[in-house]
Order: structure tokens, then C-alpha cells, then sequence
């Protein structure tokens, strides 16, 4: 072999090489951003997660409502993968988590926050943004009165804390906290039917044909567990213990004033518009959007409400990139409604 095919080959197999460690940087990096679907136990239950994005950027602690799961946060993790470190968890008795027994479960809102908690410490989460949605509300205020030094942020999705926020949907539900029968419960169980879950991803939304089937499907996969809709009354009454909590969790807003994004739809029945202005009495820094659309915003607006968060935090860390990935960059509108 002459000096200049020598030459040649060097340079082939340095070439190569340099390929091989891009192509490896370049696939940890696809890895990092990989959508993971895990399970961890905490007291005794198996409880499923989503988690994707590095450890390293900001944290997103995704906490859904009823009659949900983490499903419902599929897109938003994908629009926000790339730039945030995004978990989202599956309460007992929904999505892909266990379903103890009520014999050996105490399905309570304080029960379902002390899981949380135990989650994001077996996870070593110690500062996190928590996106409240429904359920995710009492569930995500009990987190953040009990460690408010955790609370980076606060995105609010319908959640509510006011009692302003408990219009005419509760009507029956209030009833029933008063008395606890079968004929007060009777009203109730239309929620869990199919008819009634449709509805909650459909009413007030601006196009109901955009709304996926998979939605109510996926959520009746868990409904119609056996022992289930039982589950999902307990909650129903137990919910009757959030509004005592209101007064301590607007406490914790005027003490700790975390900064707040609200991202409201607002032809919602069931928490209406009603009950998201109040938060701009005990807060001081409100990021205030309401969103033409229904209970469960993200169905519609999700590339709205995904760019709503990539600029809200982009304000409070030091180089943010704004959903660079991702389907607000592939046609999705980034405007306020």
C-alpha cells in the first residue's frame, strides 16, 4: 500500500469512527426523549407512569382528573419532551395502576395525595411545576401546603379551589354528600356510563367530531373493573371534604405566591369559568387564559395550552427552548382563544 492510499484509509476509518460516536450521542439523545411507560410500588400498590425528557431539565409533575388517567396528557408529553423532564402517574383504581380492594385501600383524597407524595419522593422529585387538572387539584394542593418549598410553579387546567367553582353540576353530588343513600348515589352513576363519559370530553367543545373515541374508550377500560364503579362513588363523597380544605389551600397561595399559569376552558360544566377568576385574588402573578372549549381543554387546544407552558417557564429558567419539537410546529395554533 502506496502513502497515499494509506493516507485514504486513515481518513475512511476516522470518518467512520466520527459517524459511529454522532450516530451513538444522537441515539442516547432519542433514548432520553423516548416516552417511557413505568410501574413502581409504593405502600404496597403498583402504581403506572408515563416519564419522558432528561432528569436534568425542569420538571413537570402531570396530575390528571376524573374519570382519567395519565392518558390524558399523551400529547402534551410529547410537545413538551424535548425541553422538560415531564411524569405523570396513575392514581390507584385508574389507567394502568392497580385497583386495590376498598377492604384494602382507602380511596380518599387525602389517601390519593399521601400516594402522590410517597411517588415523587420514590422518584427523588424535589422541585417540580404541578399541572392541576379536576382531580389533580386536591390531590396537587395537598402536595404543595404539605411541601410548598417543592412548588416551583403551578398550571391550572380546571381545577378547582373556589367555591364559586361548584355551580349547578354539583347539585346532586351535594346531595349526596349531605346523605349518603342509594337513592342520592343513583343520580350519580350516569358519570361512569359510556354515554356519560362521552359527554364529559364533548360538551362545550367547539368541534366534537375532533374529539377521539380512544378518550371515553381507554377511561371505561378501568371504569367497568370490577369493583370499580364502587370506587368511583367513594371519591364522589369524599370529594365533599375538599371544599373544607379551600380556605388553607388560598392561604397557601397568599403566603407562598407561587407563580401561576391558568389555562381554563371555559364552556366547562362541570368547573366552569366561574371558579377560575378567583385565583387572581390571592395570587399575584397570574398568567390568565381562558380557552374556547370544554372540561378537558387539552383534547382541543392541547398545542394552545402546550405553548401557553413552554413560554410561562421559559420566563423562569435560563436558556428555554419553546416546544421545539412538536406539533406546534407542525400547524398548531399558539394563540390565545
Amino acid at each position: 500500500m502506496n502513502i497515499t492510499q494509506q493516507i485514504s484509509s486513515l481518513l475512511i476509518a476516522g470518518l467512520a469512527s466520527t459517524s459511529l460516536a454522532l450516530a451513538s450521542t444522537e441515539t442516547a439523545a432519542n433514548a432520553q426523549n423516548d416516552v417511557l411507560y413505568k410501574t413502581i410500588e409504593i405502600e404496597g400498590v403498583d402504581i403506572f407512569y408515563r416519564e419522558a425528557g432528561s432528569p436534568n431539565a425542569p420538571t413537570l409533575l402531570l396530575l390528571h382528573g376524573f374519570p382519567t388517567s395519565s392518558h390524558m396528557f399523551r400529547e402534551l408529553i410529547e410537545d413538551l419532551k424535548d425541553d422538560y423532564h415531564l411524569v405523570a402517574p396513575d392514581y390507584p383504581g385508574f389507567g394502568n395502576s392497580e385497583q386495590p380492594s376498598m377492604d384494602e385501600f382507602d380511596y380518599t383524597f387525602d389517601n390519593l395525595a399521601k400516594v402522590v407524595e410517597q411517588f415523587t419522593e420514590a422518584l427523588e422529585l424535589d422541585s417540580y411545576s404541578l399541572y392541576l387538572m379536576d382531580y389533580g387539584a386536591p390531590v396537587g394542593f395537598r402536595l404543595a401546603v404539605a411541601h410548598p418549598e417543592r412548588v416551583e410553579s403551578l398550571i391550572i387546567q380546571n381545577g378547582n379551589a373556589y367555591d364559586e367553582g361548584l355551580l349547578d353540576f354539583w347539585d346532586p353530588i351535594k346531595t349526596y354528600w349531605a346523605d349518603r343513600t342509594a337513592a342520592n348515589a343513583e343520580p350519580l352513576t350516569g358519570f361512569i356510563t359510556p354515554a356519560g363519559v362521552e359527554w364529559q370530553y364533548t360538551h362545550g367543545v367547539r368541534n366534537p367530531e375532533a374529539i377521539s373515541p380512544d378518550n371515553w374508550n381507554n377511561d371505561l377500560r378501568h371504569l367497568t373493573r370490577e369493583g370499580n364503579p364502587s370506587i368511583q362513588l367513594q371519591l364522589f363523597y369524599d370529594y365533599g371534604t375538599n371544599p373544607g380544605h379551600y380556605p388553607a389551600w388560598q392561604a397557601y397561595f397568599r403566603e407562598h405566591q407561587p407563580r401561576t399559569l391558568i389555562v381554563w376552558g371555559k364552556n366547562d360544566y362541570i368547573f366552569p369559568a366561574e371558579g377560575a377568576f378567583p385565583y387572581q385574588r390571592d395570587l399575584n402573578n397570574v398568567d390568565f387564559n381562558l380557552l374556547d372549549t370544554g372540561h378537558f381543554a387539552l383534547e382541543e387546544d392541547g398545542t394552545i395550552i402546550a405553548a401557553h407552558i413552554a413560554r410561562f417557564l421559559s420566563q423562569e429558567t435560563a436558556s428555554p427552548k419553546i416546544a421545539s419539537n412538536s406539533r406546534l410546529h407542525r400547524g398548531g395554533r399558539a394563540n390565545n382563544r
